[in-house]
């Protein structure tokens, strides 16, 4: 187990009880607790590495269809377009 240091936080009496109440469903103590929701917090705003990106552009090929057959020709007309589309709502 990795080195964890001593820390204080100051919690609300909601925040606090409902801690206990998972803390006594689970048998998990309040500091793993509160490590965990730290740790989600901070996962969630890392975002997807690189190549996670790279993946999903890949898997996104060829699955959508905009009904024209022109597209590679005329890409940078559709798109001004749709931006001055957009623009205007």
């Amino acid at each position: 187990m990795e080195t964890v240091e001593r820390t204080q936080v100051r919690l609300d009496e909601k925040q606090l009880e409902a801690l206990r109440q998972v803390s006594s469903e689970t048998g998990r103590s309040i500091a793993s607790l509160i490590r965990e929701g730290v740790d989600l917090h901070l996962n969630s705003r890392k975002g997807p590495c690189h190549e996670e990106l790279i993946e999903r552009a890949r898997r996104a090929v060829g699955k959508f269809s905009s009904g024209k057959r022109d597209i590679s020709v005329n890409h940078d007309r559709y798109l001004a377009d749709a931006f001055r589309d957009w623009t205007f709502r």
